[in-house]
């Protein structure tokens, strides 16, 4: 499956120029565009729905597992200094260590909160994607402080969406009525 056709469903022509992704009319749905999911919340986000399994409980669970994730990764890079240090390397290369993982998770954690707000690049992104995963706590811990006000990117998918709803309500409100009953303009 190539980019193009990647997450559309068969037969469904590609999405217009700016337009968000997952703002197609739903099948069967009465027409509207239908909310892009997140990862771990799916369209709970929308209107905040409650339960046993709904948006508050996602949440906390998110906010939690990020935290623990990150907890857990200091963990792994206290282990590997350890390991450094008993190697007897040398200072040079354990302080070189050091300052790679907290460069690297310095611009993971900015560049993971800014795409809570902003769509990224996806040729930025790919080319980034080594530096991400070295600085992998400073993702896991954008994530986490995002998660104590929302759902990590609501407000971006929040915005495209309505965005989406206003022009289909535009486009639908041109649609309206029969059009071999419209009165023809005097020339």
């Amino acid at each position: 499956m190539d980019g193009q056709t990647a997450g559309r469903r068969e037969g469904e022509p590609p999405a217009e120029v700016g337009e968000a992704p997952g703002s197609r009319d739903a099948p069967g749905s009465g027409g509207g565009p239908r909310p892009e999911p997140l990862r771990f919340f799916g369209t709970t986000w929308l209107d905040h729905e409650g339960g046993p399994r709904g948006y508050a409980v996602r949440r906390v669970a998110v906010c939690v597992g990020s935290l623990a994730a990150a907890a857990l990764g200091c963990l792994v890079l206290r282990l590997a200094y350890e390991g450094l240090r008993i190697a007897d390397v040398g200072s040079a290369v354990t302080v070189l260590m050091v300052v790679m993982f907290a460069v690297c998770s310095a611009l993971a954690f900015s560049h993971t909160r800014g795409a809570f707000t902003r769509r990224p690049d996806p040729d930025r992104q790919a080319s980034l994607r080594g530096l991400l995963a070295i600085g992998f706590i400073g993702s896991l811990l954008a994530y986490f402080l995002r998660s104590l006000k929302e759902a990590p990117g609501e407000s971006l998918h929040r915005e495209e969406y309505e965005e989406a709803r206003a022009r289909h309500r535009k486009r639908a409100g041109r649609r309206t009525g029969n059009p071999s009953r419209r009165r023809r303009g005097k020339a």
